[in-house]
């Protein structure tokens, strides 16, 4: 049954989404893929930028900001990472959620879901072809 763990030759339609937006940030289109993600989710666009907030850059690749709705990569290459992009917008999912932001533990898990959900439908479509 299509969106069953492990049986169907199918992706589920979050899986082909999940797969669509680490195939935009690889392809250097996080952008696109930022709002892909905010209309998925039905949530505002955070922008995006390349920087650092003062007192939080030791060891840290981006960091989302709650009060400019923005997430901001370190350097340059974070913006096409998609475990960085789609963690950091976690945090920006759960803010708007009027939830709390959530700990880096399921931030973490959240985007290695969106990989696995890649890694899952290119397979499906066979060697040599990705989603």
């Amino acid at each position: 049954m299509e969106g069953q763990k492990g049986g169907s030759l199918m992706s589920s339609a979050e899986d082909r989404m999940k797969a669509a937006v680490v195939a935009l940030i690889l392809d250097s289109k996080t952008e696109d893929a930022i709002r892909l993600l905010s209309r998925w989710y039905k949530v505002s666009v955070p922008k995006l930028g390349v920087g650092v907030f003062e007192g939080r850059t030791k060891g840290v690749a981006a960091v989302y900001s709650q009060n400019t709705k923005r997430i901001l990569a370190a350097k340059r290459e974070y913006l096409y990472d998609p475990f960085v992009m789609v963690h950091e917008f976690y945090h920006h999912l759960r803010s708007t959620s009027g939830k709390h932001r959530g700990t880096e533990k399921q931030a973490d898990k959240f985007a290695l879901d969106f990989i696995a959900a890649y890694k899952r439908v290119a397979s499906s479509l066979g060697p040599g072809v990705s989603p």
